[in-house]
């Protein structure tokens, strides 16, 4: 097995936190953050374990890029994750279980893949564009200010 496979398979046993997730994040054949979900210690959706690796990577680093970084993830990571992980760049992904496997104990992510697809007016969540005029007056501010930083 993997050394990087395992530890976030060890972490995914963890499940006092959460559910059944674990992954590592590795940077030049050296584990540089863990993490578990905690979704239920920290009431909080998004805490899932390759969230909270990523988090603890950045804060690590020093930086919100985690170029040539690689995740090991005990599972497929779901839409959430799998957008933060190109948000980072992540260089590489590698999982255990499927998104199938996960949807058979109960982590069904498919309806947010089924959402993404649709039109915005279709979809599950209602929404509706308001005030487009004045947002745009940050989005104009930010294209003037010389001081910004892309990422």
């Amino acid at each position: 097995m993997n050394q990087f496979m395992e530890e976030a398979i060890i972490l995914s046993l963890l499940q006092d936190k959460g559910g059944p997730f674990g992954a590592v994040i590795v940077f030049e054949d050296r584990i540089i953050s863990a993490g578990r979900n905690e979704v239920l210690a920290l009431n909080d959706p998004t805490a899932h374990a390759e969230m909270v690796a990523i988090r603890r990577a950045c804060r690590g680093v020093g930086h919100f890029k985690l170029d040539g970084c690689v995740l090991y993830t005990s599972c497929e990571p779901c839409p959430m994750c799998l957008s933060a992980c190109y948000w980072a760049n992540i260089d590489t992904i590698y999982y255990g279980c499927t998104r199938k496997d996960a949807s058979d104990i109960g982590f069904n992510d498919e309806f947010v893949y089924e959402e993404l697809r649709k039109p915005i007016e279709t979809r599950g969540i209602s929404m509706f564009q308001v005030d487009r005029e004045d947002a745009l007056k940050a989005f104009k501010a930010w294209e003037s200010n010389p001081n910004r930083q892309m990422y």
